[in-house]
């Protein structure tokens, strides 16, 4: 069985609110008595994507990598250089930010659908190609393939208004490899499960807010809340004799 703890949207911003929310999470998932493979983190780690705020996510999220391995990948709210430099230790660079990762018996796609100045996504050529590439490359390896921008509606007026563009193209690489397990994104704020060319597609919980539902908004509402308790996604895959099972559990913490 393979384990991966799935979380997003820290936006941390230099200041002490966001950054122990985050913390919080992080002694949870450090304090496990058990192990996970892999911790995934999908997306707008920092607020504004300047340098200051990367240090200070490496500062807070340094206690979990020294207990699991901790993939990453960029949101709207993230900058490719400071990203690449502070984050990963890569020179800086404005290319999309996109990263394999074998784990556990599955394989894990970290992909950029990030636009540069913009808050809505999409996934430029150049990733697109490497995705399909290294989905080919591993035909018979059970993965997930993970981005920030749900490519689907999820029923949230603002964060449908910022979503994936163009997702058809995505949906024709998806089709053309059946180890595609499921999605994994960010940026709805909530956990969230819909479908999405065939597969699952699995919404992480934001840690700086919470989304709220449009029946949930009074008049004059802000579309998110601080009150909502923390949560986090646990996404088990068990490997079955003809083919494999996905589950997730939220757990608020």
């Amino acid at each position: 069985m393979t384990v991966l703890a799935h979380l997003s949207d820290l936006h941390l911003d230099g200041g002490a609110e966001s950054a122990d929310r985050a913390r919080r999470v992080v002694e949870y998932l450090t304090a496990l008595p058990g192990t996970v493979d892999a911790v995934l983190i999908t997306g707008d780690i920092a607020d504004h994507g300047t340098e200051a705020e990367y240090h200070q996510a490496r500062e807070v999220l340094a206690p979990l990598h020294d207990r699991h391995p901790v993939l990453l990948c960029p949101g709207n709210h993230d900058s490719r250089p400071q990203f690449r430099e502070v984050l990963l230790g890569l020179p800086a660079g404005p290319a999309p930010v996109d990263e394999v990762h074998d784990i556990g018996g599955v394989r894990i796609l970290m992909c950029d659908s990030s636009v540069p100045g913009r808050p809505e996504g999409a996934l430029e050529p150049q990733t697109l190609r490497w995705l399909d590439d290294t989905l080919a490359a591993a035909p018979d390896r059970p993965s997930f393939v993970a981005f920030h921008h749900p490519p689907t509606p999820l029923g949230l007026p603002y964060i449908d208004g910022i979503a994936l563009r163009e997702p058809t193209a995505l949906a024709k690489v998806l089709e053309r490899h059946d180890q595609v397990l499921a999605v994994l994104c960010g940026h709805a704020h909530t956990a969230a499960t819909t479908a999405f060319a065939g597969r699952p597609l699995l919404c992480a919980p934001g840690i700086a807010s919470t989304a709220l539902l449009p029946w949930e908004q009074g008049p004059e509402e802000s579309w998110k809340t601080h009150e909502a308790p923390l949560a986090l996604t646990f996404h088990l895959y068990e490997e079955g004799d003809e083919e494999g099972r996905v589950t997730s559990h939220v757990r608020a913490l």
